[in-house]
């Protein structure tokens, strides 16, 4: 089992997650099995984003999608603030 963690900064927490639950589909038709949404305490525009994945392969798969890459955009995601990082759960 894969999780895949992604920080960045939005412009505005509350357009970025509209976009982010019109999305719900394409996270379960891509292999996101769970999901969870953080702020940084401080700082509401920071967001870490958790999705979990049966494998490595779909997590990646997932990351490259350009359909994704187009919602952050859509979003509002500063894309010089993106931090993406994938753990293997043990």
């Amino acid at each position: 089992m894969t999780i895949m963690f992604v920080r960045h900064h939005v412009a505005d927490y509350d357009a970025w997650r509209r976009v982010y639950d019109g999305v719900g589909d394409m996270q379960r038709q891509r292999g996101v099995t769970e999901e969870a949404v953080y702020r940084a305490d401080g700082d509401p525009n920071d967001v870490l984003v958790m999705h979990r994945f049966s494998s490595s392969d779909e997590a990646h798969s997932f990351l490259e999608n350009p359909d994704l890459r187009q919602a952050m955009t859509d979003a509002g995601v500063d894309p010089g603030s993106l931090r993406v990082e994938f753990y293997e759960q043990t």
